[in-house]
């Protein structure tokens, strides 16, 4: 029988070698992870008053782990959706254990158990099409900057790509000519080309006849000519809705971010009559089921069903006040 290894060498192996090895975990799905587990360790050590490198399975309970996901909630204001994502890293640990450590399948099974919190599931934000151009005029395209950010929103709200795609893309990944389009690694690490239209064909091109800062070949380096962190992209982004919130008012009433500007994109291709499968091969989702999200958020999409309806019609009535007395029963 397979002795069962303590909970800091089960941990370690659950990142060197399934989640890196084996699943070959993109890099944002590790430090997700690692951000899980460090948070859980330090509340371990609070409450148990054991060093984490101490601790074993068994430590690591439901108890635990619950009141782990209520302190989060509580103290660190933690939404419910967050939580959940940290619920499933603990959850995605717990499976890789029940084969290394089959002797505590009970305790695994409990905590497996756990279930999710629901949550409201708000209506996607994103952007109309005078917000958009409000904010693509709003880079300075008179300096390298300009250039590149302008280069770099355009991109983001024309091909939908994740902040990592965007940020991780380089020269050789831009294909121009005919059938222009640009090539990333997903979700998954599969591989995915979306096309791109002749005016971000003709930007991207300009823009990759830039001098480079660096030996890099990143398509939208930093100042130093390194790769773009996900902070250095939303600082672009608020620096340019700042500007563009002159020219577009309602921008102001928006967080303007990576992932809204794939919304954007989403909603564009909707609006264009495009049909839901083919905008989530262009998205990259791996299930057509998350591009439906989508449908809910497209308002002018049900105005145009609404006028093709033929709906009932009602009567308006007459006012008339209820009884006092049974309005009082019914405030009880």
């Amino acid at each position: 029988m397979k002795s069962v290894a303590s909970f800091a060498v089960l941990l370690e192996s659950f990142f060197t070698q399934r989640l890196m090895k084996q699943r070959l975990a993109s890099p944002h799905t590790i430090k997700s992870y690692r951000d899980t587990f460090h948070l859980l360790l330090q509340f371990s050590q609070r409450h148990l008053s054991k060093q984490p490198s101490q601790l074993e399975l068994t430590d690591i309970d439901t108890p635990l782990i619950t009141t782990f996901l209520d302190d989060m909630e509580k103290n660190r204001k933690i939404s419910s959706r967050t939580r959940n994502v940290r619920l499933a890293a603990i959850r995605s640990f717990f499976r890789y254990a029940a084969y290394e450590a089959p002797a505590q399948s009970a305790q695994i099974q409990r905590v497996l158990a756990i279930p999710g919190k629901k949550h409201i599931r708000t209506l996607v934000g994103y952007l109309t099409r005078p917000e958009i151009e409000a904010l693509l005029a709003a880079p300075n395209r008179r300096t390298w900057s300009g250039r590149r950010d302008h280069a770099l929103l355009l991109l983001a709200v024309q091909a939908g790509l994740r902040l990592s795609e965007l940020t991780g893309l380089q020269h050789r990944d831009v294909i121009l000519g005919s059938g222009a389009h640009v090539r990333v690694i997903g979700k998954g690490r599969k591989e995915r080309c979306t096309p791109l239209t002749k005016q971000t064909a003709r930007v991207i091109q300009t823009w990759m006849q830039e001098p480079t800062k660096s030996d890099s070949q990143i398509l939208f380096p930093s100042a130093r000519g390194g790769r773009l962190s996900a902070d250095g992209v939303q600082y672009i982004l608020n620096n340019h809705t700042k500007a563009a919130i002159k020219k577009c008012l309602s921008l102001k009433e928006k967080r303007v971010t990576p992932h809204l500007l794939r919304h954007t994109c989403a909603v564009e291709l909707l609006q264009s009559g495009i049909d839901i499968a083919m905008i989530a091969l262009w998205l990259g989702h791996e299930s057509i089921e998350t591009t439906r999200i989508y449908l809910n958020a497209n308002l002018a999409l049900k105005e145009e069903m609404l006028a093709k309806t033929t709906m009932p019609e009602g009567n308006s009535g007459r006012y008339r006040p209820g009884d006092q007395l049974l309005a009082f029963l019914r405030s009880l």
